[in-house]
């Protein structure tokens, strides 16, 4: 008797510009290469990596804001497709992953992902939109978390932390550090950079790389690239896109510093740029594992 293929479902909210988007991407081409099958279940097929999906990937859509009205239609979707496994990673929709496989009756084991400090994504409210959900989220993983077949943290802090938590044994979370390197970030990171703030006899410049995001914390940074612009020409970068961008562009004016500061939102190949700079910078309040720390770092950037 023939082995049956494999079948791993991910679902997510959406592809959007965040560390969750270009980490699933990287983890789907290998999975594809291994003869796993692939689906994709989003409530909106939206965000720049969309694009960046191999073409073998099938895209499940929800059309459906609520992420509470997800759970009747992965429901669906489980008994139909009945997938190996299902993995999910973001705060709800992993909760929401658990109790559709457990309405659906299926036999699909439920992998969920916790990728940032749980104790103050709870308090600042970042995650969710709001902080009254955000204040949830201790309590809905209590009680959702400890059915999960396997419960996967991308670092022994956020393992940790979860454990503290939501009152889970910490044996019971299994550390894997993300795919963060692959071969294409070097491979893009040697692209042509046509920018004039690179050009010869240009000013020094510092980057950031992530979401215009509280977590993020860049009114620190614009503050302290205020100070030493004082003291020497420099030019900041800021490479995303988000809620805050308005409030960030007012903090910019207010300083003076709008002829250094440039944020001209997401771009598909921050790599080219991360290679060039004089100094990468991550000024983020918290992190559970920063990609683009760690990316830098590859590249060789101070």
């Amino acid at each position: 008797m023939t082995q049956k293929q494999p079948h791993l479902a991910i679902y997510l909210r959406s592809l959007f510009d965040s560390g969750v988007g270009r980490i699933v991407v990287n983890l789907i081409q290998p999975c594809i290469d291994r003869n796993v099958k692939v689906d994709l279940v989003v409530h909106y097929a939206n965000g720049p990596y969309i694009e960046q999906l191999p073409p073998q990937v099938r895209i499940i859509e929800f059309k459906t804001d609520r992420l509470i009205t997800g759970i009747p239609k992965l429901r669906q979707y489980l008994r139909q497709e009945k997938p190996t496994t299902l993995f999910s990673a973001g705060p709800l929709v992993t909760e929401i992953a658990i109790l559709a496989k457990y309405l659906a009756m299926v036999p699909t084991r439920v992998v969920i992902s916790e990728r940032n400090t749980l104790s103050i994504d709870s308090r600042q409210g970042d995650p969710c939109g709001s902080k009254l959900k955000s204040s949830l989220l201790p309590f809905t993983a209590r009680i959702f978390y400890p059915w999960a077949d396997e419960i996967v943290a991308v670092s022994h802090g956020v393992a940790k932390d979860l454990a503290d938590t939501a009152g889970l044994p910490l044996k019971r979370i299994r550390v894997i550090y993300n795919p963060t390197i692959t071969p294409q970030v070097k491979q893009k990171s040697q692209e042509p950079l046509d920018d004039p703030w690179f050009k010869p006899g240009e000013p020094p410049v510092i980057l950031a790389v992530g979401r215009l995001a509280p977590q993020k914390d860049y009114p620190t940074l614009i503050r302290a690239f205020a100070k030493l612009r004082k003291q020497q020409s420099a030019r900041l970068l800021i490479l995303g896109s988000g809620k805050e961008k308005s409030r960030l562009n007012q903090l910019i004016h207010e300083l003076g510093v709008e002829k250094d500061v440039l944020m001209p939102g997401f771009t598909k190949n921050p790599y080219n740029y991360m290679k060039n700079v004089a100094v990468f910078v991550l000024s983020s309040a918290w992190e559970g594992l920063p990609n683009v720390l760690i990316e830098a770092m590859a590249l060789g950037t101070p």
